[in-house]
């Protein structure tokens, strides 16, 4: 059986208006505090109650996750898990309820507008976001708190947002390979409509520009980023005149069909030729062994899913904090797939 508000403050020595604020991630309770918080819930089995919490605040005790059904396919991605699995803990501690939508891509604007017209929610956070996305100042004429998970670059209004620094992770990785000696470097990435896409484009092409290389058009390629695409874009590319020594790949689904492909050839990743894949830390893909398979730029989603959570309560809690920013750097990780261009 489950603790009340005022028992968990109780045995932490805490006043029931910390230990609240604590479990809704306020910014003026130490990280330590907020730990230790939240730590003491999960062994309590502490769970808010969510009606009467509803009743006090005014508030629905929601959060909207609308998916357009031209991207649904997000629902079962493994990055969308892990990143829903992260932002749910959070969610579950403060007493809110997650609604999550699919709609037609010609209702995703509707479903915005009917989630805030009956109060179903109290804020959103949006997926997916685009070089060019209507939705951010759709979602500030509607008044409600939102945060982006990413970035869209063409918007000039002030939004909130949590993002990693895709094109400066994707310089570094792209660097790196040169100092290996590769001059012949793939990127196989994400569409390039999707903001996230595109930056790491840009920190390939710096970094490229940067050491006297030119770019090759026919060794960039972009799609969904799916097994087979890195299966075919591998098996295509090593076929031309001059292939690469070495490939950049966007997700760590699309290294493994990378790796495939060039197995496929009679390759061997790390002599023959290099791979970096971006590593979101997926809890059912890792990169992990005494010495990962796969050098990467690594940031965790999950993690990403709990601090957007967090700054999107703040602001719901206290709508004047906004706009919140966060942008999280992501680590290189040496791995197996890399090593000094093959002559």
């Amino acid at each position: 059986m489950g603790v009340t508000l005022k028992q968990l403050a109780a045995s932490l020595g805490l006043s029931p208006t910390t230990v609240s604020r604590a479990l809704n991630g306020f910014p003026e309770v130490n990280a330590t505090t907020r730990e230790r918080v939240r730590d003491a819930a999960i062994r309590a089995n502490y769970h808010p109650n969510t009606r009467a919490k509803s009743l006090a605040t005014g508030r629905a005790q929601a959060i909207g996750h609308v998916i357009p059904l031209s991207t649904s396919h997000e629902i079962v991605n493994p990055i969308f898990a892990d990143f829903i699995a992260g932002a749910g803990e959070v969610y579950s501690r403060a007493g809110y309820e997650m609604i999550l939508r699919v709609v037609a891509d010609s209702d995703e604007a509707s479903a915005y507008d009917n989630l805030v017209s009956r109060g179903a929610v109290d804020g959103i956070i949006v997926h997916g976001p685009r070089v060019h996305d209507p939705r951010v100042d759709m979602l500030i004429k509607l008044g409600i708190p939102f945060l982006i998970h990413g970035r869209t670059t063409n918007v000039s209004a002030p939004y909130s947002w949590i993002d990693i620094n895709n094109q400066r992770s994707f310089h570094r990785a792209t660097q790196f390979l040169i100092d290996f000696g590769h001059r012949r470097i793939a990127l196989v990435n994400g569409l390039e409509d999707m903001d996230f896409a595109d930056r790491r484009r840009k920190g390939y092409l710096e970094a490229l520009a940067g050491a006297g290389l030119e770019s090759d058009p026919m060794l960039m390629r972009q799609a969904e980023m799916t097994e087979p695409y890195g299966y075919r874009a591998a098996q295509e590319m090593m076929q031309l005149p001059e292939p690469p020594t070495a490939f950049l790949a966007s997700s760590m689904i699309v290294a493994y069909g990378v790796r495939r492909g060039l197995s496929d050839l009679g390759l061997k990743l790390g002599r023959d030729v290099s791979v970096v894949t971006h590593d979101d830390e997926l809890s059912y893909l890792p990169n992990d062994g005494d010495v990962p398979m796969f050098t990467a730029t690594q940031s965790s989603v999950r993690e990403a899913g709990r601090r957007a959570a967090m700054m999107l309560l703040q602001l719901v809690t206290d709508p004047g904090s906004g706009p919140l920013t966060e942008l999280m750097e992501a680590s290189l990780v040496l791995g197996a797939s890399t090593g000094p261009a093959s002559q």
